[in-house]
């Protein structure tokens, strides 16, 4: 895989794994335990770039390629893949549509403390009743002159209730179909924004999945994001590059579980031998190993791509397809390979198929990203 790499890549890739192995994994299992959100580990990671990877330095970010944001992303999802999704939704759908639809004054406003990690952003589309058909959403944003008047409420937002700048889509037109929703920037602290539950979760437990409500909300016209009736097509294009960041994080976690079943399978003992020695143990890392790797070339070649310019919505869904599903085979198996102490919180197998799982899930279900990849190839 280092033929893909340059020099600068690979520096970056480095710095990121010396930073999750030293930082973010000795904090990641009281975190997963106490659902305490990582501020500490999140506000190392702005001063290093990291909550602004492919941002220009005029802007506040270090001015990386996209493909140096995936290997970085990687190697702090596999260490924490809670920490892993919150840098992700943060520089993906939240920081990312601000810096490309934005005005110079929403870009000096937001993005340039967004980059630097002075604050945390997120992304709010998801309803009750508007999840994979994202069209259906009703939360409602009513032109009064100089201001719009948001009502409605969002669910399961990623960091919801510690981000600072929230991304929005709601409906200003409710005659005009995805043609009448626009994106606004929200920030923390507007009156009538409130914070419903904090989702208890089976994995990345402490990222604060919140419910957002918005009991008509005053959002000044210098926070609509780009055009007025276009933040449904906005939102398509921003959840490409969302896509290839979850697929980084489920190949940082799949990662992970092979590299414990590996060395347990050395070292753990059973009739007189190690268990990696017995066909059965030893295959299924074949497997694993495989799989992991494909899945690698799969993210790499959908971050080139982004990076590049190039069309991607098939290649960002399938990295996201494939990834997401071995990570959840590929953490299932490491439970397996660790038997009865595997499905106990000795180790950290258990909780890595408990993050695994969300992948298949957010951004996108499988089933979802199934519909682009074959609507894309029937054209």
């Amino acid at each position: 895989m280092d033929l893909l790499l340059n020099d600068s890549q690979k520096m970056i890739q480095q710095q990121a794994r010396e930073f999750a192995d030293k930082v973010v994994k000795p904090k990641a299992r009281e975190i997963d335990r106490t659902e305490e959100f990582p501020w500490d580990t999140i506000k190392q990671m702005g001063p290093l770039g990291y909550m602004g990877m492919t941002v220009p330095e005029e802007w506040g970010g270090p001015g990386s390629d996209y493909f140096s944001y995936v290997l970085a992303l990687e190697q702090i999802s596999k260490a924490c893949a809670s920490t892993g999704v919150i840098m992700a939704v943060h520089n993906s759908v939240a920081l990312f549509p601000i810096y490309k639809f934005g005005t110079e004054e929403q870009k000096k406003d937001y993005v340039i403390p967004l980059a630097k990690g002075e604050k945390l952003g997120a992304f709010a589309m998801t309803e009750a009743n508007a999840g994979s058909d994202a069209s259906q959403l009703t939360t409602t944003a009513v032109d009064e002159g100089d201001h719009y008047v948001m009502s409605g409420s969002k669910l399961f937002i990623t960091s919801g209730c510690e981000a600072d700048v929230i991304v929005v889509v709601a409906r200003t037109d409710p005659d005009a179909g995805t043609r009448g929703m626009t994106a606004f920037i929200i920030e923390k602290g507007m009156e009538g924004l409130s914070y419903g539950k904090v989702e208890n979760k089976m994995g990345v437990r402490p990222t604060a999945t919140t419910e957002l409500i918005f009991d008509s909300v005053k959002v000044p016209k210098e926070n609509v994001l780009g055009d007025v009736g276009k933040g449904f097509s906005a939102a398509l294009s921003t959840l490409d590059g969302g896509r290839i960041g979850i697929a980084a994080q489920a190949l940082g976690i799949a990662q992970a579980a092979l590299d414990e079943a590996v060395e347990y399978a050395k070292t753990r003992e059973q009739f007189g031998k190690p268990i990696g020695r017995f066909q059965g143990v030893s295959f299924m890392i074949a497997d694993m190993a495989t799989n992991v790797e494909a899945a690698r070339w799969l993210v790499y070649s959908a971050a080139i791509k982004k990076a590049q310019g190039t069309p991607l919505t098939k290649e960002a869904a399938m990295a996201k397809l494939f990834a997401s599903r071995v990570a959840k085979e590929v953490s299932i198996d490491a439970v397996q390979i660790f038997g009865g102490a595997g499905y106990t919180d000795a180790y950290i197998v258990e909780r890595l198929m408990r993050d695994a799982r969300i992948t298949e899930i957010y951004e996108g279900t499988s089933e979802i990203q199934k519909m682009v990849i074959g609507k894309q190839m029937l054209k």
